[in-house]
This record gives C-alpha cells, structure tokens and sequence, in this order.
C-alpha cells in the first residue's frame, strides 16, 4: 500500500482541495515509476485507479478537452474503465454523467479519435468533433464543486487511497 507522510497531507490540505488530492496521486505516479504501463497497474487498487484516472482527465481537460485527453492515450483509462461509475460512488453524480455523455461519442468514434496524427490532423479534430465542446464548458461548470465532493470521499475513506505515516 502507498505511504504518505502525515505533516506533507496535512501541509498540501491547507493550501486546497486540489494540494491535498495531488499528494495522493503523486504518490501514486512516484510508486509507478511516473508512467502507468500494463505490467505496473496492479501495484494500484481500485480507489487509487480511479483517484489517478480523475487527475489525468483534469490536467488533461485543462490544458486541451476531450480530444487531447483522447489523443494523450488516455482513452481507455477514462472510457473503457469503470471511471465513471467509481467517480460517483465518490460522490461526484454530475462527472459521472458527463463522462458517460462523453463516452456516447467517444466508442463510435475511438479509431479516429486514437489515431496518430499530425499537429495539423490533431487541430482539425477539435472542428470534427465540436460536439465535445458543450460538454467541456459543463466540465469547467462543475469542476470545483465535484472535485470538493471526491476530495471530501478521500478524505472519509483515507485509508482506500493510502497508509498515513505518524
């Protein structure tokens, strides 16, 4: 099981919601080497899967919505994962709904979503596919509010994420 050292949560708690679950997941990154493989996502459990699988999808819809998260191979992590459905057993309903409106256009279109493409092809698929763009502005909507949500089921089921060292 992941440690993580008392005073460092307790530090990052103070400074926010987002300090507090980031130690988590970089816990997490740390104990697999940075990079989630096949051969290293056993050495995570479920909770913790689902708690790194929402900072992917954050950072990503942050720095480019649903097509660079989809392009960044994250895909199958969010999609084809019971992400959805673990994210509102953590209390976040309105991500949960707006990941399975999501993946309504995500799986007819994974081929073309997940192909490799230029920078230019890669533009082009935000105008292909714009019918991510109303669900990203929800996104921006509810993020506050549902991150404050999975940060408060953290925080009650701490010991589902880590063991906290004295």
């Amino acid at each position: 099981m992941i440690q993580i050292k008392n005073k460092l949560l307790t530090s990052a708690a103070k400074k926010g919601m987002d300090e507090f679950l980031q130690v988590f997941t970089d816990a997490y990154l740390a104990e697999i080497g940075g990079k989630l493989t096949a051969e290293n996502m056993s050495k995570l459990n479920g909770s913790q899967h689902t708690l790194l699988a929402h900072r992917f999808f954050q950072d990503e819809m942050r720095d480019g919505g649903f097509v660079q998260l989809i392009q960044n191979g994250y895909g199958g992590y969010i999609f084809a994962n019971p992400f959805a459905r673990a994210i509102k057993q953590f209390g976040a309903v309105d991500l949960s709904r707006l990941i399975y409106k999501a993946k309504e256009i995500y799986d007819p279109n994974k081929a073309k979503l997940e192909r490799e493409t230029t920078d230019e092809e890669f533009n082009a698929m935000y105008v292909d596919f714009e019918e991510f763009d109303d669900l990203e502005e929800l996104y921006f909507d509810i993020e506050e509010r549902q991150t404050a949500l999975i940060a408060t089921y953290v925080d009650e089921h701490i010991d589902d994420f880590a063991i906290i060292e004295k």
